[in-house]
């Protein structure tokens, strides 16, 4: 300490002893971090007054020339003027050279003006945020060296007055624009006459050195004008720092001419005073990893030490700064409390989260209502009513309009007024203003205003259905989005259960919105307000939700889907399906199905979505059950909802198709490995990568962690034929796992961790020890196909992935379309699943528990099955060749059940009439008699039968070829029987008599043929030809080389003097039998054209094909009239959901039905979709339409009957 300022101190000892009181004056020579707290301490432990200042004069005495100013600021800020002019002679001069840096990073020269100038010191825990600082800094340089105000305005505790400090420790600002000095005055809520004392120590510190000593102003008035005195005279080129402003008319008195920085809650704070005006807005939270740094330094842990509390209490608080200094000073002295403080955030109770800091409120309530208290009262009951609005929302001003039955300028204008005092945040992107309150505010209002909530919602709701009436919002209005999301949770806040019901149990309100968000919020509200729904039983929230869980792969289509025909295939006694018939039997002129057969389906699946615009290759739990996670040949990460569906993260992660993604065990992390030869780990919560590994030679197929959380092990798998397992804190494996012979296609830890078990293309399943690596068990799955459904030369078994059950006893392994579960000990096969014929199951993983078993399927779906039901499960489904009679309005069906089997099926009742024995070899093709007396069916071994349908017996067995059976069709008068196979010859087999004729003629495989009038028979075949037979001859009469390629489909024209032929050479032609040439080529398909047929009015032809394209054709001229797709489709995906397989014209030529993977009827006449019927399965290969148009049969790939009346 300088001499004179030591004498100073010595000089006027006595009087300060006897006059001070030391408690508030150490508080700020604390926060100038001049004074420790042992010292402070020490200066408590004296008995009386006098002798506490006496020993906080004798450690000043030994301090620096630093603690001598702060002792004089502290004077002068606590009202001891008159002491304080004692020492003002004594207050050491500064030296503007003097850049000799300080401890803390800032020069002498810095820390002094700060100091002198009242400046408060960094909080004891203090993070950077340079952004925001650097804006401070930047608004201040443009004042330049004109007079002028900058406001720093944001939300209480968003850290306005720590950004402002810190913005001045600057020495080049400081020196360059404000040489003059700094003064900072805490203003906070005054009154004039709080106002008049801070004026008067303002002006009493201005004064310190002059020579006469002037006495204080005695109004306002007085204050002001000494003020702009001594800044233009004394103080020309300083910045006057105004902390906490409530109030514009307190700026009143600091309007001087001189260049201001203001603090406030309130952005039009500077609207009343003259000048150029800059500002500068503090968003209301610090990012997540800032607010994790504030609780580390608080606890003094590292962030990674830090327990997953900390995490949740900076979510909890969106990063508000105060919240986390506040929680993080009371986690200092009570470290063992993480779980109660974020307990008390959760629960709103903010008066546990008391004052524990230098903060000027006592709680954080307190600092968050004496904003709201400043409203007046009108405005007070128009903030109350923002406590109902929904978190994370911004509200469009429309939904206030409504609510408060304003204009939009009105309510523009009361909101404003709270976004000025930072009670409210206001997003002006777009055509309208959207409004949202940070979650502390809301919490605080919620917490508030409890006892009002329920009456709250209801007048919002009250006032939507006065402004709606009977209507709906349409979604060109901008509040549209609003209601269809957060009516219900209104009206559940409301308690008003009739409403509600009527509202969610509406088809209309559910088509709209789903039409609008999808399904997945729906199914969320069905659970979420199930207590209100289910008050008197909770079948019809069960029927609804059930509906959409089990549609939302449909309700996400576009065009979107006819919602009513959709309701129309819930069982008979859903509350869904009643609903649909009244509405489908209300519209006049729509054309709806009814499925009448589907009282024998029961659906297994829990949950069906579409997150993927491609093939799903893999699906998988988090442990909670909460989150799955999926991915594709998209090249996207998926992680949604387990429950609803709802996306949570969608993440393009990798440059080539991503073939598997898994997450660790305390979810915290997801891992995805691609055809790229990567392997990625990210951040399962924000989507950010964490890891890359690079150390597999060929397409990695599969990552799985271990399953104990903590201690993150990763196990990978490659086409290299290697298993490596991986540590996340490590960039190279810890081991490599030899011994497969081909690629590795999965790997997985079992429950304990301490095996691996892989899958490879060898064929085999092995298990090894985690630790050492060595190969401990193989299975030879291959055994396990010989007395399947496979053909003779198939035998190569791709082993594609394993799952452990949770005990570790059983293991479930999937090849090509079937789960088999082993017994881990001893290997036996203890039960199977063939999911479907066509299909491929791409990956299955337990939900934990064992209950719940998730598969990933080849045709863009994810479904979840329970596993009880799975393991009784059989292949007991139908095959897609049958046949159907429609007979004295019954609809009679032959089916082939269970491959071995043959059902006789009553359409109708949806009854069996008759099944056969099983068969010595699955049943590859069957047929019905016109007189329903007689069926017939070929073999895979090449054997034909002919069946007695009235009691079931066996008339006749003719082994006919030495390949499978393709098709086989009776003559009208039923004693002769059609049959082709897997060659050229098709054979016309007497049955009754035993004698057998054969056509040959095709050069290669029969494709299909039909029976014409007069013992005539068409048939076409792969070699590109048709041919015309005469079957009690067995000539050919007619031959046509039609195409260049495979002829895959003819129809012959209802006045029997034409047909029709379409290839896989992309083109469908029109012939005469007469003249044996052809009429027209019909060009223009993009794929190969599979199916054809002619319109009962002989004018028409419609062709299908492979891209999913319907073409109608004017049979006389050529000419194309109409295409027949949908008007947008889902990237990727043909426009029929795959090939077009088959074609059927209504009686009056008006209508078209066509199958694909799924049935669709067309308006001829404009080409436009009617109707689409949307099967659980897909690729229909075929279907039979009644003469009347009024019934549809078809089966799908699971094996699915379908029996569709026209309601």
């Amino acid at each position: 300490m300088d001499v004179k300022s030591r004498n100073h101190l010595l000089m006027h000892r006595q009087a300060l002893e006897k006059d001070i009181k030391t408690s508030y004056i150490m508080d700020r020579m604390i926060s100038d971090e001049v004074l420790t707290l042992q010292e402070e301490e020490k200066v408590k432990q004296q008995s009386t007054q006098k002798e506490r200042a006496a020993m906080l004069i004798n450690i000043i005495l030994r301090k620096d020339n630093n603690s001598y100013r702060s002792f004089y600021n502290a004077l002068l800020h606590e009202g001891y003027r008159d002491l304080a002019a004692l020492l003002q002679d004594g207050i050491p001069a500064i030296s503007s050279g003097n850049r000799k840096s300080s401890t803390d990073g800032m020069t002498s020269y810095v820390k002094t003006v700060l100091c002198e100038g009242g400046v408060p010191q960094r909080p004891v825990v203090f993070v950077t945020r340079p952004k925001l600082v650097d804006a401070i800094k930047q608004k201040l340089c443009c004042l330049g060296s004109d007079p002028g105000w900058v406001t720093v305005h944001g939300m209480a505790g968003c850290g306005k007055t720590v950004l402002t400090a810190e913005a001045l420790r600057d020495h080049q600002l400081l020196e360059d624009y404000f040489p003059g000095g700094v003064h900072w005055i805490s203003v906070g809520k005054q009154d004039k006459a709080g106002l008049l004392i801070k004026l008067q120590n303002l002006c009493s510190r201005l004064e310190h050195d002059s020579t006469l000593s002037q006495r204080p102003p005695l109004n306002i008035e007085e204050a002001k004008d000494r003020l702009r005195l001594l800044m233009l005279r004394k103080y020309p080129r300083s910045l006057l720092i105004l902390d906490d402003i409530w109030d514009s008319w307190v700026l009143k008195a600091f309007d001087n001419q001189c260049q201001v920085l203001v603090t406030s809650r309130d952005r039009s704070v500077t609207d009343a005073v003259a000048g150029n005006k800059y500002e500068v807005h503090v968003e209301s939270g610090l990012a997540h990893e800032k607010g994790l740094e504030i609780l580390s330094l608080f606890v003094n842990m590292k962030i990674s030490e830090l327990p997953e509390q900390a995490n949740c209490l900076v979510r909890e608080c969106k990063g508000s700064p105060l919240v986390i200094s506040l929680i993080g000073a009371l986690l200092r002295d009570f470290p063992g409390r993480w779980e109660y403080y974020l307990e008390q955030l959760q629960k709103k109770q903010f008066k546990r989260i008391r004052k524990s800091s230098s903060y000027d409120y006592e709680a954080l309530d307190e600092a968050m209502s004496i904003s709201v208290e400043q409203l007046n009262d009108n405005y007070k009951d128009y903030y109350k009513d923002l406590s109902i609005l929904p978190k994370d929302v911004k509200v469009p001003t429309k939904v206030l309009c409504i609510l408060w039955d304003m204009e939009t300028e009105e309510v523009e204008d009361i909101l404003q007024e709270f976004v000025n005092k930072s009670l409210l945040s206001c997003d002006r992107n777009g055509k309208s203003f959207h409004y949202y309150l940070h979650d502390l505010q809301l919490d605080f209002l919620t917490e508030k205003n409890r006892n009002k909530l329920q009456e709250l919602h209801k007048n919002i709701v009250n006032q939507y259905k006065k402004y709606y009436k009977l209507n709906t919002p349409v979604p060109s209005e901008e509040d549209c989005m609003y209601w269809y999301n957060f009516l219900a949770y209104h009206m559940a806040g409301a308690n008003m259960q009739k409403e509600l019901h009527e509202l969610m149990f509406s088809l209309d309100w559910i088509k709209a919105k789903t039409e609008l968000v999808g399904p997945a919020h729906l199914i969320h509200e069905y659970v979420e307000y199930s207590s209100i729904l289910d008050q008197k039983n909770s079948t019809v929230r069960e029927n609804f939700q059930e509906f959409l869980s089990l549609n939302g792969h449909l309700l996400g289509r576009q065009p979107f889907p006819d919602i009513i025909q959709l309701c129309l295939c819930q069982p008979e006694t859903s509350e869904v399906y009643q609903q649909a018939k009244l509405h489908a039997q209300r519209e006049t002129g729509a054309f709806y199905l009814e499925w009448i057969n589907k009282k024998s389906l029961k659906n297994l699946y829990r949950l069906v979505v579409r997150p993927h615009r491609d093939a799903v290759y893999h699906a998988c739990f988090s442990k909670d059950k909460q989150r799955i996670a999926s991915c594709g040949a998209d090249k996207t990460l998926q992680v949604f909802k387990a429950e609803s569906g709802e996306r949570l993260l969608e993440i393009s992660a990798h440059d080539d198709e991503i073939l598997c993604c898994a997450f660790s065990a305390d979810g915290e992390f997801v891992a995805t490995c691609s055809a790229d030869k990567k392997v990625k780990i990210w951040n399962s919560r924000t989507g950010q990568c964490m890891s890359v590994y690079e150390e597999h030679s060929e397409q990695v197929n599969c990552c799985q962690f271990n399953n104990r959380s903590g201690q993150y092990l990763l196990a990978t798998c490659s086409n290299d034929t290697f298993i490596k397992l991986w540590e996340l804190n490590k960039s190279c494996c810890r081991n490599t796992m030899i011994g497969h012979e081909n690629s590795v296609n999965h790997c997985r830890f079992s429950p304990d961790d301490k095996y691996v078990a892989s899958c490879s293309t060898d064929g085999r399943v092995k298990l090894w020890e985690s630790r050492s690596g060595n190969e401990l068990k193989s299975i030879e799955i291959k055994d396990f196909f010989r007395n399947a459904d496979e053909k003779p030369d198939d035998v190569e078994v791709l082993v594609k992935c394993c799952s452990w059950s949770g005990n570790g006893d059983m293991i479930l392994v999937v090849a090509k379309n079937k789960l088999l579960l082993f017994d881990v000990k001893t290997c036996d096969l203890l039960a199977q699943l063939v999911i479907s014929h066509h299909s491929t199951i791409q990956y299955c993983d337990f939900c934990p528990g064992d209950e719940l078993v998730a598969l990933a399927l080849s045709h863009c779906s994810v479904e979840i099955w329970e596993t009880k039901k799975v393991c009784k499960s059989s292949d007991a489904v139908l095959k897609s060749e049958l046949d159907v009679v429609f007979h004295n309005g019954e609809v009679m069906i032959l089916a082939i059940y269970n491959q071995k089997h043959l059902q006789l099926i009553n359409g109708n009742t949806d009854s069996v009439i008759i099944q056969t024995a099983a068969q010595e070899s699955p049943i590859s093709c069957c047929c019905l008699s016109e007189d329903l007396k007689f069926a017939a069916f070929g073999l895979e071994n090449g054997t034909i039968k002919v069946l007695q349908l009235l009691d079931g017996k066996v008339l006749k067995s003719w082994e006919a070829y030495r390949t499978s059976v393709q098709h086989c069709r009776f003559t009208s008068d039923c004693q002769t029987l059609i049959s082709s196979a897997h060659d050229s010859v098709i054979q016309v087999w007497n049955w009754q008599l035993s004698e057998c004729l054969f056509l040959r003629g095709h050069k290669e495989a029969i494709k299909d043929f039909r029976l014409l009038e007069n013992s005539k028979l068409l048939s076409w075949s792969f070699d590109g030809t048709v041919k015309v037979w005469n079957i009690t001859t067995g000539n050919t009469e007619k031959d046509f080389l039609c195409h260049g390629g495979a002829v895959l489909s003819c129809a012959v024209s209802p006045d029997g003097t034409k047909f029709s032929s379409t290839s896989a050479d992309k083109t469908a032609k029109i012939w005469s039998f007469e003249s044996s040439s052809v009429l027209h080529e019909l060009k223009g398909h993009e794929a190969c054209v599979r199916c054809c047929t002619f319109s009962p009015n002989n004018k028409l032809l419609a062709t299908g094909d492979d891209k999913g394209e319907i073409r109608i054709w004017d049979i006389i001229t050529g000419a194309l009239l109409h295409f027949c797709s949908p008007i947008t489709a889902d990237e990727g995906e043909p426009t029929h959901g795959g090939w077009v397989t088959d074609l059927s014209f209504s009686p009056d030529s008006k209508m078209l039905v066509s199958s694909g993977g799924y049935l669709k009827w067309w308006n001829v006449t404009t080409g436009e979709s009617l109707q689409t019927f949307y099967t659980n399965g897909t690729n229909l290969k075929s279907m039979h339409v009644s003469p009347n148009f009024k019934v549809c049969v078809t089966v799908d790939n699971l094996g699915i009957l379908y029996v569709l009346q026209k309601l």
